[in-house]
């Protein structure tokens, strides 16, 4: 029986192969092993690239005329030439995707959802008003999250106009839509990020790891991102002078063109140098050292010696699903403070001890900051956290209001 015209093609099980398949327009399209999360992702692409073909051959024969992509262009069919250009360009130095292109994922989804079905030259500022308003009563986003996905929706727009898939006009009439102010929507607020408390990051030191507890001594010490501390390899440390030089070859501002150079002083040296290995192309934290730190800790623990079944088990174990990678993903430097805070609160649970609070890596450059900036002034803060504006260093150091103290008392 011939398959009804229109109906979205199946995702099916070549068994023969083990694959996954998809048939389009009597041609198969294999996707992979079967089950698998990239089979469905390239599944859910092919479903895309079809449905845009139909769309732009429905347009063509409405107009009755040669099809002109600004004119009659739909907004799903724009947001699929988007990503295909930003699967290129949101990538890293080794050609894996960034973080940005999965922003820029989440901030597209309410528009294909609201108005992927109308033409892209239809969108204009009322639009994406209601899809910020979405994000808010929807997605319960936070006022500043909610502008930046916004940001990114008004930059498809922008690189719609650069290709001429959108009309001239579109980008300058979004660009009227003015972000979210502080007291004048109802989007939540968040907290501004503040400094670790000392007392809380020095409780945790002593409840982790050795490579998570050196990653945050060092983080601290020299101000860095939490993306600079996981991926420290001796081969990007000059150690040539008694201040080592430490240069990532990955960092935030590079695909701006900046150079990130971040000085390492003696503490942190000694922190460093147990890590140092023979590899200088091996990442200095490991997790799979951090695992056998933590299995040798366990067995030194034990209360009885282990038996000989225990052992025999022991040996024939079988690989995990999941073994440890070569290095710390930043999520995975988060969640082990994570734990250690939760460790220490239980135990000062058990002495009837008051709990530390949370905090977060990104909090440890927040307290390196305002050290620096109380000591040394703004200047030398923002030479420390690598900023090429002292408005920048404004967010992370917090003010330092001895000085207005010293002349109330004197003077007021």
């Amino acid at each position: 029986m011939p398959r009804p015209r229109g109906k979205v093609p199946s995702y099916c099980h070549h068994k023969a192969s083990g694959r996954a398949v998809v048939r389009i327009n009597g041609r198969d399209h294999y996707l992979g092993f079967y089950g698998t999360p990239e089979s469905y992702e390239r599944y859910e692409r092919q479903l895309a690239e079809w449905r845009l073909r139909g769309e732009e051959r429905v347009a063509q024969q409405a107009s009755g005329a040669i099809f002109d992509a600004s004119a009659s262009l739909m907004v799903n069919a724009l947001l699929l030439r988007y990503m295909a250009f930003a699967e290129t360009y949101y990538v890293d130095a080794q050609g894996q995707p960034s973080k940005e292109l999965t922003d820029m994922k989440y901030a597209l989804r309410p528009v294909r959802k609201l108005y992927g079905r109308i033409l892209a030259r239809d969108f204009g500022p009322l639009a994406l008003k209601a899809v910020r308003q979405y994000m808010i009563e929807e997605g319960k986003l936070c006022r500043g999250v909610t502008n930046a996905r916004i940001n990114r929706i008004r930059r498809v727009f922008k690189w719609a106009v650069s290709e001429e898939l959108a009309p001239k006009g579109t980008y300058e009439a979004l660009r009227a839509v003015d972000g979210l102010r502080r007291g004048r929507t109802t989007a939540r607020e968040t907290e501004p990020v503040r400094p670790a408390p000392q007392m809380a990051v020095d409780a945790v030191i002593n409840a982790v790891s050795p490579q998570i507890a050196a990653m945050i001594q060092v983080q601290q010490l020299a101000a860095m991102r939490p993306c600079e501390v996981v991926a420290m390899r001796a081969c990007a440390i000059d150690m040539s002078d008694d201040i080592w030089i430490y240069q990532p070859y990955e960092h935030k501002n590079r695909w701006r063109g900046y150079d990130r150079h971040i000085p390492l002083g003696p503490k942190a040296q000694a922190i460093l140098k147990p890590f140092l290995t023979l590899s200088t192309t091996a990442y200095l934290f490991s997790p799979i050292a951090a695992e056998q730190w933590r299995n040798g800790q366990r067995t030194k623990d034990r209360k009885t010696p282990m038996t000989p079944s225990q052992t025999k088990r022991k040996q024939i174990k079988k690989a995990p699903k999941r073994p440890k990678k070569d290095h710390y993903s930043v999520p995975a430097y988060a969640r082990a403070i994570k734990y250690g805070i939760r460790k220490v609160n239980r135990q000062r649970e058990k002495e009837n001890r008051p709990q530390i609070p949370h905090w977060c890596p990104l909090q440890l450059r927040h307290s390196r900051a305002t050290e620096v900036r109380k000591q040394y002034g703004i200047e030398a803060a923002q030479v420390v956290l690598g900023h090429a504006r002292a408005d920048v260093t404004q967010v992370y150091a917090e003010r330092n209001f001895d000085a207005a103290i010293r002349i109330a008392r004197e003077t007021g």
